[in-house]
């Protein structure tokens, strides 16, 4: 293990690198007064008492140099009809950001430029209680003001190193396409330990589950491999949507940086593209039989595809396994266009495959087991369940040996089959409009769209 010294050494100059100077803080500074100004003065004309907030990491004092995001809140008194909250929102979004453009959560706001800088005005309702919202977003001035008073300079700038070590080994961001670490759980998890060694000294040696629980204040048991319990509503995981594998991923570069400090751990790495001949080669040196269901993505955000993404190569993946093709590893793919990529033990199985009954000595179930498959025996076709060999006894159960629905992994993936296996609602309405089955080298046809994914597959690292 590297000594604290070399440690500090490194830690040092990722808060010097990381942390935005003097004029990057007047600029935000500036821009920030002129633009909730001009929020203010929308909000003046409209019909009801409303406020302006600023939340998130520049408003905490703990974003990264060269990060250019403002986030603005305007805050609705909680007895505001919904529809109207989402038109006053909208309305001085538009009239605020007239060049930008609405996005859509649980409710709409507007999204856009100002200054250069990136910025979002959200409306929201002013609740007293987090725990008690008329939104999601209704919580986010509450989280605000709790990090705001535990923030000084010392622990924002243990933060903005943490962050930027979230963001080297690619586990930064809770949008449910990476699954990671909230900006919030990372200021949250720094206030914890007090600062990024001990927090990076416990995380290697964490033992998943782990809780938090801030305010002692939690109302019921959480499920995920980490947890940090709101300190605003008892009820809430704040690191819910964090992922077993982020966890571990986090774990893993802990413990590498405690053995070996560097700065590289701090920098995002991207995979190098790979071409088709180098995917083909990668497919022949491993001798599996890689299948690929590739189709038209469907037209939502990230936070809905991604989801469903996953549910179906899982759906797809776990039914391959059922049949006998012995999965070895899975992934998904999207851009344009979208693919589940499963890489198998075999496209190919016997035409037949066995099938156990229950012992002998079970009479009801055994002697049912019997006469269904009684009737072939010797490899002829009985009718109802195509060619079986049996039934005989072996050990102490009936056996059959049946004939196998689908020896072909492809053949599979191609029938009707397919759409019985649990897919996203909107990923299922993509494959039944038109998709593409690719089966061994030919799923190098990928990559001019996928190179960076396939240099990721078959180059995996932690």
């Amino acid at each position: 293990m590297a000594d604290v010294d070399e440690r500090g050494r490194v830690i040092d100059a990722i808060r010097r690198r990381v942390s935005p100077d003097d004029a990057e803080r007047a600029a935000m500074r500036e821009a920030v007064a002129r633009l909730t100004e001009r929020v203010e003065a929308e909000v003046a004309e409209l019909p009801v008492d409303a406020d302006v907030v600023r939340v998130g990491s520049t408003a905490r004092g703990t974003w990264l140099a060269g990060d250019r995001d403002i986030d603005l809140f305007v805050r609705f008194p909680p007895a505001l009809d919904r529809e109207l909250l989402e038109r006053y929102g909208l309305a001085i979004g538009n009239a605020v950001l007239p060049e930008g453009h609405e996005e859509y959560a649980e409710h709409p706001y507007v999204t856009g430029a100002f200054e250069g800088f990136d910025v979002d005005l959200v409306p929201c309702y002013d609740v007293a209680d987090a725990a008690a919202p008329r939104s999601a977003v209704d919580r986010t001035p509450h989280h605000n003001a709790y990090l705001r008073a535990r923030l000084d300079d010392d622990v924002a700038g243990e933060v903005r190193v943490f962050k930027q070590f979230l963001k080297g080994i690619g586990v930064y961001g809770s949008d449910l396409r990476t699954r990671g670490f909230s900006g919030s759980l990372s200021e949250l998890l720094a206030v914890e330990y007090g600062g990024v060694a001990s927090l990076r000294a416990a995380a290697a040696a964490w033992h998943p589950p782990v809780a938090f629980d801030p305010e002692a204040h939690a109302t019921g048991s959480h499920d995920d491999p980490l947890v940090m319990i709101d300190p605003t509503d008892p009820s809430r995981n704040v690191a819910a949507v964090c992922s077993a594998a982020n966890v571990a991923r986090l774990q893993h570069y802990a413990r590498a940086f405690l053995d070996d400090p560097r700065v590289e751990l701090f920098e995002p790495r991207e995979p190098d593209p790979l071409d088709a001949a180098a995917v083909r080669r990668h497919v022949e040196r491993r001798g599996t039989a890689p299948v690929a269901v590739v189709f038209d993505a469907p037209d939502v955000v990230d936070d809905q595809l991604y989801p469903q993404l996953r549910k179906s190569l899982s759906g797809v993946r776990d039914e391959l396994d059922r049949r006998g093709f012995d999965p070895l590893r899975a992934a998904t793919f999207a851009d344009d266009r979208a693919v589940l990529f499963v890489e198998l033990a075999h496209r190919r199985l016997p035409a037949v495959e066995r099938h156990e009954g229950p012992p002998v000595g079970v009479r009801a179930h055994a002697e049912g087991f019997y006469r269904t498959y009684d009737g072939g025996g010797d490899g002829t076709d009985d009718g109802d369940h195509g060619t079986t060999y049996g039934p005989f006894v072996d050990g102490d159960r009936y056996v059959v040996e049946r004939e196998r629905p689908f020896a072909d992994a492809a053949a599979f993936l191609r029938s009707e089959e397919l759409f019985a296996v649990g897919l996203g609602a909107q990923v299922e309405t993509r494959l039944r409009d038109c998709y593409e089955v690719l089966v061994g080298p030919s799923v190098a046809a990928l990559c001019p769209e996928f190179g960076r994914e396939f240099g990721a597959y078959f180059n995996p690292r932690p």
